[in-house]
């Protein structure tokens, strides 16, 4: 449809039906749905009518070709003006084929394979008839107890904005409208979410307009900027505001400043639950906050149908803003081919043929390799084909190994850590015994596990949280593996057999109770789907470790937060014997695992840094190089990574800050000259003012296999 004919059918819309428009609501509320829309429970006190229903803009939740085009076809038969309905859904880490949790993907440093598995799981909602999946979530994230952290991409800003243009290009495609192979990308949640207070989830954000500019807005901004077409609101508040009718965030920073004119929504309920943070009196107030704020779409709450009509009879609410609320979802329903065709790629043939194929199963065993990371290895790992192995722990037969936001995945055909190493070695050398649950255990349990540890020559550890232990509102203060876990492993560590651990998880440990007993630890994140045979695969030496850490770990939940990319104090610790300085008693003050940080099993060396000047020129550049040889037995990828300090800054620069980096592959034996080019755009920040802009001065620059380590060399920056 052209924008005169959406304009026209706007003007046919009575007020009633335009805010409807902009009411979404869940599955069971719809009569073609399998609930039927007999409305029960908590969702019958909305009070939510049937013209509303029938009127209304968006669904959340239907699953499954056959049900979407039903629910459709009822709704198109009752909508006075034949407006298609939008499907949308949280497909955050794979459809029914599920691949690692964001955090691991994270981890992947593969832009290219994020951006294959953003496809592959856009390829599979949309033939079962899903329209916008809210996803990305580029929240930067510093504190493992939140349990979000596992829908991020970690902790630093740039690298989280190379993921989040990668996702969008994933599920987006290049052209919505003639591809029904892809869905609209809705980036979440904006703005801030991920820097709640304490790591509690929905909890306050308080920080500085220039800390939000410089480290938490760019991914967002990235992620529009690739043309991302929907955005979601954040919980919090920001500038003691909440996101959802948050003014100066919405219609300031998002329209006006950086021009995006798309779909925006509220996150399950956020609009009413100003009243719970203080800053509406009544849904009445909350509505005319959040529509004055640009919010298109309420999530899950009446504020809206409740509430608008009567404003806009008081003159407190202008009836162009509920136009161009309207019209915006309008276009993307028409951006998405729906006039034209309200069923779109709904499918039910192609999605047998396509949902869960042998081909995305192939590559999402790929991706889980590539999303683990080699903690530790004192030699154990490549596992000989010869050793007997006893495979110990809750997670060594579990299928909960698809991790939080896999709702359309199965734990039923997922492949387990014990059917992957099935495939490996014959099964005289390999035994199976679960030694303790997740969170309790028997005493019968721990001396089956001893007993089948005695008989093994090596022992393989399947440890890790459930699922629900990560994800939205599962918070944790003690970030330890649970208790009764670390209970088998001492009492297994008593045998003094080697032991190899491998991890399932949502966030960062502190690996208290594991790191020391362990000769090898594999950080598995949640895998998904293949993450058995992904991991197998890794431990047999069939894949190399690549899998480099985008998120910190600690070495106790004290110490959190904990970030590479932190500033500097008056008084920074230099030596393990300095007192009166910023320090802890008990342990460092740096991660026990820094960010970019990953083993492999080839050896890499760094040598022969240069740079080309050690000047750079305000409309210039510099080169900066080292040579990466292999030493190792085996071919392997390393992730360079280029980091840059400024000495001196206006404002207080962090101590470094990711800059580029580059995958490179050798043969054992083989070295490679990696270069990266510095400019000036490279050197700016946001100063005091709010200016962008760079300082002349001194720079340092680090080329290295992670944020700690690495060639150090100098240059200066003339104005």
């Amino acid at each position: 449809m052209t924008e005169k004919h959406l304009s026209e059918l706007l003007e046919k819309m009575s007020l009633d039906e335009k805010i409807a428009q902009l009411m979404q609501l869940a599955t069971p509320f719809y009569k073609g749905s399998s609930d039927g829309g007999h409305i029960t429970g908590p969702i019958a006190d909305m009070g939510i009518n049937e013209d509303t229903v029938i009127n209304s803009g968006s669904i959340l939740g239907a699953s499954g070709a056959k049900e979407v085009v039903n629910i459709q076809k009822v709704f198109l038969e009752e909508n006075p003006h034949g407006i298609p309905l939008l499907f949308m859904a949280d497909i955050i880490h794979g459809f029914k084929t599920i691949f690692p949790v964001p955090l691991g993907l994270g981890c992947s440093w593969d832009l290219e394979a994020a951006e294959e598995s953003a496809s592959i799981a856009a390829r599979e909602a949309a033939v079962s008839g899903v329209h916008v999946t809210f996803a990305p979530m580029v929240d930067l994230v510093r504190d493992p107890r939140w349990g979000r952290v596992m829908e991020s991409t970690g902790e630093d800003p740039y690298l989280n904005s190379l993921f989040a243009r990668a996702f969008v290009r994933g599920f987006q495609g290049d052209n919505l409208a003639n591809s029904h192979d892809h869905v609209a990308a809705c980036v979440k949640h904006f703005a801030a979410y991920g820097a709640a207070e304490g790591g509690r989830d929905y909890n306050t954000v308080d920080m500085s307009e220039r800390t939000l500019r410089e480290t938490y807005l760019p991914a967002y901004k990235a992620a529009l900027d690739e043309g991302c077409e929907m955005v979601m609101t954040s919980f919090n508040i920001v500038d003691g505001i909440p996101a959802t009718g948050n003014k100066a965030l919405m219609r300031g920073i998002l329209r006006d400043e950086w021009g995006f004119d798309g779909v925006l929504i509220s996150d399950w309920g956020a609009v009413r639950e100003m009243i719970n943070h203080g800053a509406a009196e009544d849904e009445a107030e909350a509505a005319l906050k959040a529509i004055e704020a640009g919010v298109d779409i309420e999530m899950m709450t009446p504020c809206y149908v409740k509430n608008l009509k009567n404003l806009v009879a008081d003159g407190k609410v202008s009836e162009s803003l509920i136009d161009e609320a309207v019209l915006r979802i309008l276009r993307l329903k028409d951006k998405l081919g729906l006039f034209e065709n309200p069923y779109r790629g709904a499918n039910e043939d192609r999605e047998k043929e396509i949902v869960l194929s042998s081909a995305h199963r192939d590559f999402a065993r790929k991706m889980a390799a590539k999303s683990c990371v080699l903690l530790k290895n004192n030699g154990l790992l490549p596992l000989g084909r010869d050793k007997k192995i006893a495979l110990i722990g809750p997670f060594a037969e579990n299928g909960d190994i698809l991790g939080p936001w896999s709702w359309h995945g199965s734990r039923e055909l997922a492949t387990t850590l014990a059917k992957g190493i099935t495939g490996k070695i014959d099964s005289s050398l390999f035994s199976v015994s679960q030694g303790c649950g997740i969170e309790t255990g028997t005493e019968d349990e721990l001396q089956q596990a001893i007993e089948a540890a005695q008989e093994a020559e090596i022992i393989i550890l399947a440890l890790g949280e459930k699922s629900e232990m990560s994800g939205e509102a599962n918070c944790r203060a003690d970030i330890r593996l649970p208790k009764v876990q670390r209970e088998l492993v001492k009492e297994l560590a008593k045998l003094g057999k080697p032991m190899a651990a491998v991890l399932f998880n949502g966030r960062p440990l502190d690996l208290d109770g594991v790191i020391d007993e362990a000769g090898a630890i594999l950080e598995a994140w949640y895998p998904g789907t293949e993450g058995g045979a992904a991991i197998a695969d890794l431990l047999y030496g069939d894949a190399n470790p690549s899998g480099r850490l985008s998120m910190s770990f600690p070495h106790s939940v004290g110490q959190v937060p904990v970030y590479y990319n932190s500033f500097n104090t008056g008084r920074p610790k230099t030596s393990e014997t300095d007192t009166y300085v910023s320090r802890y008693l008990d342990i460092p003050n740096s991660p026990r695992f820094p960010f970019g940080f990953g083993l492999s099993y080839a050896n890499f060396d760094y040598s022969d840094g240069e740079i080309s000047s050690a000047t750079l020129m305000m409309d210039g550049s510099v080169t900066v190089s080292a040579k990466v040889t292999n030493n190792g037995p085996v071919s392997g990828e390393e992730t360079v990574q280029l980091y840059i300090r400024d000495i001196s800054g206006e404002i207080v620069r962090p101590v470094r800050e990711l800059k580029g980096f580059k995958k490179i592959r050798l043969e054992p034996g083989q070295s490679e000259n990696v270069e990266f080019t510095i400019t000036e755009e490279m050197l700016r920040y946001y100063h005091s003012n709010l200016d962008y802009k760079s300082d002349a001065g001194q720079f340092n620059a680090y080329i290295g296999p992670n944020s700690r380590d690495g060639i150090e060399l100098a240059f200066k920056l003339v104005k």
